[in-house]
């Protein structure tokens, strides 16, 4: 039999237990949590301390969203990522990483370029999925779509950077570990994975209507965007106008394709 000493130490025991189980769910459910968040000071300061962002950079930590995901890997299994993109199209992002759940599409890895950094040779070495990046275009001085935020490079190994000449010869291919995807179309039944074909149409209509597939010699499979003129338009407005102008943008490109034009007509219409 239980005295009532006992029984009083043991409710008391009970009860601080259940008082330190918050305490310890607050403490970890902000890294936990899957949704849209503003960049925070600490994070801000990361990205600055591991070269992802500089001064003079087109955007700021007040003009940027992460949005932490789930993904499924190649493993299928579920998977989180992480990627930071510019608040007008932060919530699209977000959708668009939703959707490619429910299309079981595949994802490697996604984590911010801070992990590497800021060096994209090492984070398509690692084919990692990746946003907000603070730096020039791929053999150029002008700035990277990346550096806007509006720019995102999906599974690099399953969708290099090749370059080619003009009779179609292949010079170089990032990351060279690529190479088995040079050739998008194969003759074999076994479906090769994580490659940007599929999910095209799905970036165009959230903004990202621009993808490097179509170029035609320096093809970036990995690359979707939006265009350079809306992304400088974007860039210096107000977060409420520029999301405005985003969505407007979107309307316009799936009021298009419903009209039976083709993706290139709306896509150059923008």
């Amino acid at each position: 039999m239980i005295s009532s000493t006992q029984l009083f130490a043991s409710i008391v025991g009970m009860v601080l237990l259940a008082g330190a189980i918050p305490d310890t769910v607050a403490q970890t459910s902000p890294n936990d949590r899957l949704g849209l968040f503003p960049i925070s000071a600490a994070l801000c300061n990361d990205m600055k301390s591991h070269n992802v962002l500089h001064s003079g950079a087109p955007v700021g930590c007040d003009r940027l969203k992460l949005i932490r995901f789930e993904h499924v890997g190649f493993d299928g299994l579920l998977h989180r990522g992480e990627i930071v993109v510019m608040d007008a199209a932060a919530d699209h992002v977000r959708r668009v990483f939703g959707l490619l759940v429910e299309m079981n599409f595949p994802i490697e890895k996604a984590k911010l370029m801070n992990y590497y950094n800021g060096s994209d040779d090492e984070a398509i070495a690692d084919n990692n999925t990746s946003g907000f990046n603070h730096r020039s275009v791929e053999g150029g001085n002008a700035l990277s779509l990346h550096a806007y935020g509006l720019a995102i490079d999906l599974n690099p190994k399953q969708n290099p950077y090749v370059k080619r000449n003009r009779s179609g010869i292949v010079l170089s291919v990032s990351p060279p570990s690529s190479i088995d995807y040079v050739s998008r179309r194969r003759s074999s039944a076994i479906p090769r994975l994580g490659m940007a074909e599929s999910v095209v149409d799905l970036f165009a209509e959230h903004g990202f209507s621009v993808w490097g597939g179509y170029w035609p010699y320096e093809v970036d499979y990995q690359h979707f965007a939006v265009s350079r003129s809306l992304a400088l338009h974007l860039a210096r407005l107000s977060p409420v106008n520029a999301q405005a102008l985003f969505e407007e943008n979107i309307r316009s490109y799936v009021t298009c394709r419903g009209e039976g034009r083709s993706r290139s007509f709306c896509v150059n219409r923008e």
